[in-house]
């Protein structure tokens, strides 16, 4: 989507929610839903009425927006995000981020389902994303750059605010969350990785590895939204522990632990 179409999907969407302007935007991975059944809301757009959206082709991504109440915030929250292998360019996978800046939203929070390549990892377990490396064939800053927008040239040595890290670690400790803390490394997919890839991505120094999240947080943080990540760690990269996954047992394995998610993810919003 390039500034016109962008202009025009903010503009359609301030028609809907009138004086109601969001501060948080969320975005929810594979089988992470939880936090979509806790707010309070006050409009609901499937992605199919937004002109110039881009619609979600994956199952359990049930393409809506909703603004509504979470945490004593007013959020945009996103059922479902578009991903580089369902054949999107970057700019169309990062244009609803564009929306949500455009829109006022000062925070996205972002949540994924992904392979832990850490052998302290257990399926499950929920990271949060300290930092991340980018692993895509490219970038969605890729091209001319929209100076009304952000910097030729964002600075990238805090993508994940660290204030908000240190408070969701706060939160999970009064109650009782076991978390742990690492590097999301973002390929393309859609196949899940080899036991040579996974190695390969646990050498260059990451602890988790899926296929979306990086190209949103870059958007994010050229158009100066801060950002705080949490991934679901649903299967295993280590090796002598590697077996056969289906996207089916990803959305399981996050539906288990989306309840933790959501506990932080509101904690977090209440303390902004």
């Amino acid at each position: 989507m390039n500034e016109s179409q962008v202009n025009e999907s903010v503009k359609f969407l301030e028609g809907i929610f009138g004086s109601t302007k969001p501060e948080v935007g969320i975005i929810l991975g594979s089988g992470l839903d939880a936090v979509a059944s806790e707010i309070r809301v006050e409009k609901r757009i499937s992605y199919s009425e937004i002109p110039n959206f881009p619609q979600s082709t994956v199952k359990g991504h049930k393409g809506e927006l909703i603004l509504g109440q979470f945490g004593g915030k007013v959020v945009l929250a996103m059922r479902g995000r578009f991903h580089f292998y369902e054949g999107y360019t970057m700019g169309q996978v990062v244009a609803p981020v564009r929306v949500m800046a455009l829109l006022g939203i000062k925070l996205l929070m972002v949540s994924n389902a992904c392979g832990g390549v850490n052998p302290d990892f257990e399926i499950g377990d929920i990271m949060l994303i300290s930092d991340h490396i980018n692993l895509f064939p490219t970038n969605p800053l890729m091209g001319p750059n929209n100076d009304t927008w952000g910097t030729r040239f964002p600075d990238m040595s805090e993508a994940y605010d660290k204030s908000i890290l240190a408070s969701a670690e706060a939160i999970a400790k009064v109650k009782g969350i076991s978390l742990q803390k690492g590097i999301y490394a973002g390929l393309t997919g859609p196949c899940l990785e080899t036991p040579a890839e996974y190695k390969y991505v646990r050498i260059l120094g990451a602890d988790a590895v899926g296929m979306s999240t990086v190209p949103e947080v870059i958007a994010a943080r050229h158009m100066s939204v801060s950002c705080f990540g949490i991934s679901v760690i649903t299967d295993l990269g280590v090796e002598g522990r590697i077996v056969e996954t289906t996207h089916e047992d990803v959305v399981q394995a996050a539906n288990a632990s989306s309840s933790k998610m959501l506990e932080i993810f509101e904690g977090v919003i209440e303390n902004l």
